[in-house]
């Protein structure tokens, strides 16, 4: 495997979670501001009642940032890491 598609990976992986950061943060923002509406239709919709929607809601979230941090930016950090190694090499 190349440098330049190292790159592109890690590139790729940065790129994604950027995004991934961003829609968390909208999707938190949402909820949280519509909380009272969101709970009367999850209750209505789903039959969950309205107390255990805070543990859901947090499960949530606490699994799309373990998926961030451990999906998405360990291995970007660990190709970066590698692409300054193999650079260093180069020179």
């Amino acid at each position: 495997m190349n440098l330049e598609s190292i790159r592109f990976i890690r590139n790729i992986l940065l790129r994604v979670l950027a995004v991934v950061f961003v829609l968390n943060l909208l999707m938190a923002l949402a909820t949280f501001c519509l909380w009272d509406t969101w709970t009367g239709l999850t209750s209505q919709w789903f039959h969950t009642p309205a107390e255990t929607l805070g543990p859901l809601v947090f499960n949530f979230f606490t699994a799309t940032k373990f998926f961030a941090i451990f999906v998405l930016l360990a291995p970007a950090l660990a190709l970066q890491w590698t692409l300054k190694v193999e650079e260093k090499k180069a020179a």
